[in-house]
């Protein structure tokens, strides 16, 4: 899989999230836009390799990769600085960077709610200051 096969694959997480929601299907609507973010972020990482060669400048392990936590995936994308402007710029992106950064893999096992679901699904997709638009400065990685 490569950088635009997982920038797609977001694309389509986020369509999914949205046909779920409109299905009633909470709990899974809820985990396919935090999986939106995921590959959103894991689009990012390649492209910090491809653009930078940071792969062969530093010591890595590839296996860290293969993390489904946002942290580590901002981290390994060098977003972190992004993620703090975003943060001091605009309190809509802080609200919504919460409740998308109480995603986790595990949720997929987890009951959730009508209000969950939407709640995550706008933090995501919301136009100017969701997740999605905004943890990469408004570029796409």
């Amino acid at each position: 899989m490569n950088q635009v096969d997982l920038r797609l694959l977001a694309e389509e997480r986020i369509k999914d999230a949205k046909a779920l929601l409109d299905g009633q299907r909470w709990s899974f609507a809820y985990y396919a836009a935090g999986y939106a973010v995921e590959c959103g972020l894991k689009s990012c990482v390649l492209a910090r390799m491809i653009y930078t060669g940071w792969v062969f400048q530093e010591k890595w392990k590839a296996q860290e990769c293969l993390t489904h936590e946002f942290n580590e995936l901002i981290r390994l994308a060098d977003l972190r600085t992004e993620l703090t402007s975003a943060h001091a710029a605009n309190q809509g992106f802080v609200t919504r960077w919460a409740k998308v950064a109480r995603w986790d893999v595990t949720t997929r096992y987890q009951h959730r709610t009508q209000a969950e679901a939407e709640e995550l699904y706008e933090a995501v997709t919301n136009d100017p200051d969701g997740v999605c638009g905004s943890i990469a400065g408004g570029k796409q990685c």
